[in-house]
């Protein structure tokens, strides 16, 4: 065991956070924290790392074990460039590698006799110390060093032509793939990341999650990412209402052992519940009989009932947050047009000629690596930035909803009642407040500003804000960033049900399985187009990457290939589960109609004209023996299906 916390809780004034959890991690294995935003996941890897310390309980890391700790936000201000940053924390190699240009240097010396009046007794040490340097230097896989640094960088989505940026000019999410990157390089026995994949676009996951899943040290996660956290973790923390459970498995298997868990907790509170009930009405019943004897029974029930452990109720499912999105007017069949766009920064072409349109009812995802120009597009489209060349144009009666990654349509000095009033002016404070509440926003958040939120909150507001606008068009870049796994589903349902169109950047790849109709990958300055979602688009990508992209590099298309041979044993499994719940559904109908048959002939038994007639009460007592012998065999196969 690597890392052990024992009973620890922490609280922050009255709210608890962590309230008596316990788990831990062996050397080499692969865990993530799950949880709604707020539950406390940060605040736990924060304790681990040292930043804080718990209210009670011990955080214990094996002797001499190394940790890495990645936070979501860096302030790195370093005048060094990118390449020398990572470098550096390779520099007790470095030093090693110039002992050894040094040793090399003196050994010439003595080997052309200027090394003044040193003996052979020097020399011999010399050579003794080289050897011992040059062994451990080998075994530290020195002589790579720099090709590793440089298939980090290039891992994380930098090319070669950025290495020499200095990182104090980089933006905050560059920042954090530099610490990324100097993390994986430094090797701690324990790594810590919070939500490494932020940052990151598709390639580069991708990338990670093949270098994570040959770290041979233990890593402990905290990511929404639900494609990484399959592909990545082996066992799954769920933190919730401040307790911590255990799942084994990656995140698809501990979704559904959840939600087995969370039906059994249901039916034994509800079943408790009911018992509490009955019990309290044998109670009233027997007290109103007013006799000595009945009275000492229904006290008797009362102490028992004392003394039963109450279950407590399970959360919900944050069936509190509503989202539906309802367009007041249908578009027009053509919703947008856009020919020949193009646009530049100075010394960077984004993309020319693009050629694309949406009809009505549509769902498109525009993805591609980072710094192709994904939300430069939304940003033309919306009148925030203006193209080079080429138009983009809106059909009949189209309404825009446009949702910013980095909210920037959201006003940091208002509260959150002042950003609906302000935009919303005819709702009453009744209907504002309403919605926020919808939005977990209750109580005393209504006055809270803007600038106090978290990324999750300002999301979840920006959201509130595009549902009120009615639109028929919603424009959305990175809707998923800041959210958590539960809210990012509660959006997908949304948008599943929504009747007009969405055009969305995402690198959500579960988030665009889900709800994309079309995918259009900005690639070499160009789209190529996709007719399905995200599943389809892995399916077509190798072939069409030839035509389109023959600059591919190996890299991905093993990683293209792996994910089909993934995809085809989940859809094997898929129809397994299909065929078995089939079977499950057969067999339950097979028992209803035997179990309603055997009431009939309960009744026909009861009736006089029948239970007189030896006949015929022989002939269905027989075919009652028979319905029994059947039914306990179906009994048996259900309970086998059903596990």
């Amino acid at each position: 065991m690597i890392l052990s916390c024992q009973n620890i809780s922490k609280a922050f004034g009255t709210d608890v956070i962590v309230s008596d959890a316990s788990f831990h991690l062996e050397e080499r294995e692969r865990a993530a924290i799950v949880g709604i935003n707020g539950a406390g996941k940060t605040t736990i890897l924060r304790m681990i790392a040292g930043e804080l310390d718990p209210d009670q309980g011990v955080i214990s890391i094996a002797r001499g074990k190394k940790l890495g700790y990645l936070r979501q936000h860096q302030d790195v201000n370093s005048t060094s460039s990118i390449y020398e940053e990572l470098l550096d924390e390779k520099k007790d190699l470095l030093a090693m590698e110039q002992s050894l240009r040094d040793m090399e240097t003196r050994m010439k010396e003595f080997a052309a006799g200027s090394a003044g009046g040193s003996s052979s007794d020097e020399y011999a040490a010399l050579m003794e110390r080289y050897n011992r340097v040059l062994t451990e230097f080998e075994n530290q896989n020195g002589y790579a060093v720099r090709s590793e640094v440089t298939g980090v960088l290039k891992g994380l989505g930098f090319s070669e032509e950025e290495f020499d940026k200095p990182v104090c000019t980089l933006s905050g999410g560059q920042k954090t793939r530099v610490a990324l990157g100097r993390l994986l390089l430094s090797e701690p026995d324990i790594l810590l990341l919070d939500e490494p994949t932020n940052h990151l676009d598709m390639n580069s996951i991708a990338w990670l999650e093949g270098y994570l899943q040959n770290y041979d040290r233990a890593i402990l996660i905290v990511a929404h990412d639900r494609y990484f956290l399959n592909r990545v973790v082996t066992k799954i923390f769920e933190l919730d209402n401040g307790h911590v459970m255990t799942f084994e498995g990656d995140y698809s298997a501990y979704s559904q052992k959840k939600a087995q868990l969370r039906e059994i907790q249901w039916k034994a509170y509800l079943n408790q519940q009911q018992e509490i009930r009955r019990q309290e009405a044998v109670i009233t019943k027997l007290k109103s009989f007013n006799r000595e004897k009945s009275i000492r029974r229904a006290e008797s029930r009362e102490k028992m009932l004392d003394k039963m452990e109450t279950l407590e109720k399970p959360s919900e499912i944050r069936a509190d947050m509503h989202l539906r999105f309802s367009p007041r007017t249908p578009s027009g069949n053509d919703v947008l047009t856009v020919q020949h766009l193009a646009k530049a920064w100075p010394g960077n072409l984004l993309f020319s000629d693009l050629n694309f349109a949406v009809r009505r009812g549509e769902r498109v995802a525009v993805i591609g690596d980072n710094g192709t120009g994904k939300t430069t597009i939304l940003k033309i489209i919306n009148q925030l930035e203006n193209a080079d060349a080429g138009t983009c144009t809106l059909g009949s009666r189209v309404q825009i909803g446009y949702y910013d990654q980095e909210h920037q349509l959201l006003h940091m000095e208002k509260t959150l009642f002042e950003e609906l009033s302000d935009v919303y002016p005819d709702m009453t404070e009744t209907e504002i407040r309403s919605v926020l509440a919808s939005f977990l926003f209750t109580g005393d958040d209504a006055w809270k500003r803007v600038s106090e939120l978290s990324g999750g909150e300002r999301g979840r507001l920006a959201l509130a804000r595009l549902m009120l606008s009615n639109s028929n068009f919603l424009i959305l870049d990175e809707p998923t960033n800041h959210l958590d796994i539960t809210s990012k589903e509660i959006l997908e349902e949304a948008l599943r049900n929504y009747t007009g169109t969405v055009l969305y950047v995402s690198h959500d790849r579960y988030f665009i399985n889900q709800t994309a109709t079309r995918i259009l990958e900005l690639k070499n300055r160009t789209l190529v187009n996709y007719l399905g979602n995200y599943d389809y688009y892995l399916e077509k990508t190798q072939e069409l990457s030839r035509i389109y992209a023959p600059g591919e590099t190996k890299r991905e298309e093993t990683v293209r290939s792996a994910s089909k041979e993934e995809r085809a044993r989940r859809k094997e499994e898929l129809s397994q589960k299909r065929r078995m719940q089939n079977e499950l559904k057969r067999t339950e109908e097979r028992i209803a109609a035997l179990e309603e048959r055997d009431r009939e002939i309960d009744a026909l038994l009861a009736d006089e004209s029948v239970f007189t007639d030896v006949e015929q009460c022989l002939k269905l007592t027989g075919e009652k023996a028979a319905l029994s012998r059947e039914l306990e065999q179906l009994y048996e196969k259900w309970e086998e299906l059903a596990e």
